[in-house]
């Protein structure tokens, strides 16, 4: 097992525990939102085990933050961290798994790909990407031996809610993070495509049937929920008039 994150302290605690049961436990601490880093993850896991079984991309950061104080530039690192580390790391692997005759490809996505909350149409939009991307792989791996799966989290008790740009409405409860971790293991051994968790929560499956079913009423719930302030909306046109660009508050 290689371990991959930033926080090199938590990467050596988390090998630490792994090697009770796994010896050859390690970890490499970078930034997987840079192509070169992402890459060599997967190339440092083959030169130390000689293979690769198993990739999981769960790396993300948060953009919880109205659209009007949002730069281009945040827009970007995300989609590097959320989706195209995902990608760099598949595109690395899939190579080496033809050549040992399989492997499996997990990507933790997220409901927000599903149903956008407000405030978080950049980090839906990573998610979503993510999916379509796992669920191409579904049919372009299609006789490879090579098993590509998507776990799909609603809200999962984890540092994120700490880390949000700006406060969050949603106050429900949230799942334990062995929830994800249960599900990931199940797709690999069970070869499952797709694991939305937590299983038959009420309010996932609501939001999913209004979603296709009854959109408007969706809306109109999460604006109920979660509304754009005035003041913020005359701010961003105050900032427009001046010919400022988004995020320049």
């Amino acid at each position: 097992m290689v371990a991959v994150a930033r926080r090199e302290e938590l990467l050596q605690e988390l090998a630490s525990v792994c090697r009770k049961h796994s010896p050859e436990s390690g970890y490499l601490a970078g930034d997987l939102g840079e192509r070169g880093f992402a890459e060599r993850v997967v190339e440092d896991c083959v030169s130390r085990h000689g293979r690769l079984d198993v990739l999981v991309n769960n790396a993300a950061i948060s953009k919880h933050k109205q659209i009007y104080h949002t730069s281009v530039e945040e827009v970007q690192r995300v989609l590097e961290v959320n989706f195209l580390s995902c990608v760099w790391t598949s595109f690395a692997a899939i190579p080496v798994m033809l050549r040992q005759g399989g492997g499996s490809i997990v990507n933790v996505s997220s409901f927000a790909a599903v149903v956008a909350p407000p405030r978080e149409a950049i980090y839906a939009a990573s998610k979503a990407a993510m999916s379509a991307f796992t669920e191409g792989l579904w049919n372009d791996l299609e006789g490879s031996n090579i098993h590509a799966a998507l776990v799909v989290p609603g809200a999962i008790d984890t540092e994120i809610w700490e880390k949000e740009d700006e406060p969050v409405a949603f106050d429900g409860k949230k799942a334990p993070p062995e929830v994800v971790t249960g599900a990931i293991f199940e797709a690999i051994e069970k070869r499952r495509h797709e694991i939305i968790v937590p299983r038959r929560k009420l309010d996932l499956m609501a939001a999913r049937f209004l979603r296709f079913a009854m959109p408007g009423l969706l809306r109109f719930g999460m604006r109920r929920m979660d509304p754009v302030p005035e003041t913020v909306l005359e701010r961003a046109r105050e900032r427009a008039r001046r010919g400022e660009k988004l995020g320049s508050d």
